[in-house]
């Protein structure tokens, strides 16, 4: 693989964040319609068993990587000897890592008290394997910044996969349709990394690399690995508490809720932290950026939040089916989790980007110590009390790191709120007024779908006039980010109900987004 030149690090960077956006998107829906495909011919119980076998797998995946990938995509330098010795090294611990999952497989079945689990967890031993093998190959072509062979990749395998689960679903394969779809996915993957990578791994191994590959792999790991473990330990009290089904109905309203913010935060995020990185040799810049982004962030995922939450009683049984109605309620309650949450996408990026993963590691370990807790304790309560735990969990963190990023960028903690005040009023009176609106059309007609439009019609109107008048600085912010001529801009701005002429504007030589 050749390093790409130094003058055209920008350009690449650039191409390569819209790649990975399309691709992202791409996967995304085609994925959302094979999950309502899916969920009419799984069941919830089905679901649970997959999503507690998830629950363990994503671990052994970090624990075999090691991190090596992560330091070949940031390495000043590499050779064959050192991405070999990544390669080997990470081939040695993924044997080793599924024999111990294939023998620990009857241990983690009786621990969820799923008897089914143990096969589940040996077949998923084959994702395992080509995720391991194909690591070294795929981090090569990131680090040449070839990210359209990494987003047809991605995307390839995603379709396959799909298209492979839906036909064993069709098939009444049940469990083994999402299986299916998880190893397809590794495999193809990892076959086009090898063959778009053109790289082979040779005999050349360096005792003293791998110690320091290992040593940095653990450093950067370790917050992944606190998110996994959080995971896990989750879906171990759910599925002991309150079975197999209620994690099923749970894993499937984590899924929307997930789609819903990826696909509305996809295209920011990346971008973001670019930014970042260009102008944190600069403390103002980056203060002013930051503030920005997140209002933004805010102002572009919360609509689609606030209609996952009006929408949620007719919108899951409308698209997944009746058995999945008590979705609905925790589909609810995490999209408030999400909103509320959001901006840690932001401050993930900017405690890397300054060099302060240390400071992000004792957080995630506070935080997901705390969501595990909680869960353990608000259980009782079965799914609304877990949803409800995971809000109140949210909401403590945010504080939290509002105070925590203050400190990074000198500012006082309001300072760092206020992007949250501005958006959530408006946000907080629509969700009122949806809720109220979708009490007073559904009590006039059985059509679901003549409710879901209507009242999605409404809300989303109500947080468009909301958000112009108490926080149209968002949404202009929001506007100023596109790709838009000027003139298609200003006729965006006239939609969103906005007097282009009113108000102050930021120069655009002064803009730190710009």
């Amino acid at each position: 693989m050749t390093e790409p030149e130094p003058e055209g690090v920008g350009t690449r960077a650039a191409s390569g964040v819209l790649w990975l956006t399309a691709q992202k998107w791409a996967v995304r829906v085609s994925g959302f319609v094979t999950l309502i495909i899916l969920t009419r011919q799984i069941s919830p119980q089905q679901f649970g068993v997959v999503a507690a076998a998830m629950t363990v797998i994503p671990m052994v995946y970090l624990l075999s990587d090691l991190g090596f990938s992560t330091y070949l995509l940031q390495a000043d330098t590499i050779d064959q000897e050192t991405s070999s010795t990544a390669f080997w090294a990470s081939a040695a611990a993924g044997a080793v890592l599924s024999g111990a999952l294939a023998g620990a497989a009857p241990l983690m079945a009786a621990a969820f008290e799923i008897p089914e689990l143990e096969s589940v967890l040996r077949t998923l031993v084959l994702a395992i394997v080509p995720t391991v093998l194909g690591a070294v190959p795929l981090a090569l072509l990131r680090r040449a910044m070839n990210f359209r062979a990494v987003a047809f990749q991605s995307l390839i395998a995603a379709l396959l996969a799909q298209v492979v689960a839906v036909v064993a679903a069709l098939a009444d394969a049940g469990v083994w349709a999402l299986v299916a779809q998880v190893i397809v996915t590794q495999w193809v993957t990892m076959l086009l990394a090898w063959h778009g990578a053109r790289w082979r791994p040779s005999l050349q191994l360096s005792i003293p690399q791998f110690r320091y590959m290992t040593l940095f792999g653990l450093r950067v790991s370790s917050v992944d690995l606190v998110a996994t473990s959080r995971i896990w330990a989750e879906g171990w009290i759910i599925s002991v508490t309150l079975g197999t089904v209620a994690f099923g109905l749970l894993n499937i309203a984590q899924r929307l809720v997930q789609v819903a913010q990826e696909l509305t935060a996809a295209s920011l995020v990346p971008v973001s932290t670019v930014v970042f990185a260009r102008v944190r040799d600069s403390r103002e810049r980056l203060r002013a950026t930051y503030l920005k982004a997140l209002g933004v962030s805010y102002g572009v995922v919360s609509p689609i939040m606030v209609l996952v939450v009006v929408l949620a009683p007719v919108l899951v049984p409308l698209m997944f089916g009746d058995e999945w109605t008590r979705s609905a309620i925790p589909s609810r309650a995490l999209a408030i989790a999400g909103i509320i949450t959001l901006g840690a996408m932001l401050d993930h990026g900017l405690f890397y980007g300054l060099s302060r993963p240390g400071t992000w590691l004792v957080y995630s370990i506070v935080v997901d110590s705390a969501t595990v807790g909680m869960t353990a304790f608000t259980v009782r309560w079965g799914l609304v009390g877990v949803a409800v735990g995971f809000v109140v969990v949210a909401a403590a963190a945010t504080f939290a790191r509002w105070l925590l990023v203050a400190t990074l960028l000198g500012v006082p903690s309001a300072a760092v709120a206020s992007p949250f005040r501005r958006v959530m009023l408006p946000t907080a009176l629509t969700m009122i007024f949806g809720v109220f609106a979708m009490e007073f059309v559904s009590g006039r007609t059985d059509g679901r779908l003549v409710v879901l439009v209507s009242v999605g019609v409404l809300t989303g109107l109500m947080e468009v006039v909301l958000l112009r008048l108490l926080a149209g600085t968002v949404v202009r912010d929001a506007l100023s980010l596109l790709p838009l001529p000027a003139r298609w801009t200003c006729r965006v701005e006239r939609l969103m109900l906005f007097d282009v002429s009113a108000g102050p504007r930021v120069p655009a030589s002064s803009d730190p987004l710009r």
